[in-house]
């Protein structure tokens, strides 16, 4: 008998995608759709499989970038700043009146230092802790300090204080709303979407090169490769040999099982990720997701 080797079809090898952190992932996948939608002999036979892992990548662009920014952020941040200012002006005004020489607007001057004092109010606080001492500190000076407020004339000071920092009040609520109205895990169930359609793909693309022949589906499978190698080695921190971009698909050190099999871990422990978006990955389990 002829020792005869049997020859190792080229396929797309696994990765843990669920380990990535979110901006490496997104990367990764957006990536992969880049270059599939230009690969003619890929997008014509997958057809289906390329328009549903678009759709899913689109979706979790989606609820990235959701889950980054309130559109409400620059709006209450220029709130901040208008209450900010106000409060300097108004301990400016009263630092001024300490040295008039009226005896009883001193007095006045004198008693509203005393109770800019005992608040201590840093503008530079957490934002929610400023609102609340402020909310107070108006409140005393409406009613306990009125007088000595309408003295000094510093009434319009207070009243656009305490329209500034409703502002903030009322800004802040409706973020705290609109993120509850955000579903919960939206950014988890994007990915895990993603990572679905994205193994179908890479399952079609595998049998399309074991039933026709690699040639056609070589560039994409050599690329794709490349990709996870690079993604093993500098996101999840595995050791991952070079792929192969001859006639045969190399043994990868992290999983050589077919992609379309399932999200099975990959061999190594999982480290910072490597990606310009920051973050970190998952270290212990494919169904960890790390926020950006």
């Amino acid at each position: 008998m002829s020792n005869l080797i049997p020859m190792i079809m080229k396929e797309i090898n696994d990765i843990s995608l669920p380990r990535m952190n979110n901006g490496a992932h997104f990367t990764f996948v957006s990536n992969i759709l880049a270059r599939v939608e230009s690969d003619t002999a890929v997008k014509g036979k997958a057809a289906d499989q390329v328009s549903n892992f678009k759709a899913a990548v689109a979706a979790e662009d989606e609820a990235l970038k959701i889950s980054q920014k309130s559109l409400l952020t620059d709006d209450i941040t220029k709130a901040d700043s208008d209450r900010d200012a106000l409060y300097a002006g108004y301990k400016k005004a009263v630092e001024a009146f300490l040295a008039m020489p009226i005896a009883d607007m001193a007095q006045a001057a004198k008693v509203l230092a005393q109770h800019i004092k005992d608040y201590k109010i840093n503008t530079a606080d957490q934002l929610d802790k400023e609102t609340g001492l402020l909310v107070n500190f108006i409140t005393d000076l409406e009613n306990k300090y009125s007088a000595q407020v309408a003295k000094l004339g510093l009434t319009a000071f207070v009243t656009n204080l305490k329209e500034a920092n409703k502002r903030v009040r009322t800004l802040t609520l409706q973020r705290t709303n609109e993120k509850m109205g955000v579903s919960v895990g939206a950014l988890k169930t994007a990915r895990t979407a993603s990572d679905n359609a994205y193994r179908a793909l890479v399952k079609m693309v595998n049998a399309l090169a074991l039933v026709f022949g690699e040639k056609d589906y070589a560039p994409f499978i050599d690329y794709v490769n490349t990709e996870i190698t690079h993604y093993k080695r500098e996101v999840l921190g595995q050791k991952s040999s070079t792929p192969s971009t001859s006639g045969s698909s190399s043994a990868d050190s992290g999983s050589s099982t077919p992609s379309g099999g399932g999200s099975s871990s990959d061999s190594g422990s999982s480290s910072s990720g490597g990606s310009s978006s920051g973050g970190s990955s998952s270290s212990d389990g494919d169904d960890n997701f790390i926020d950006l």
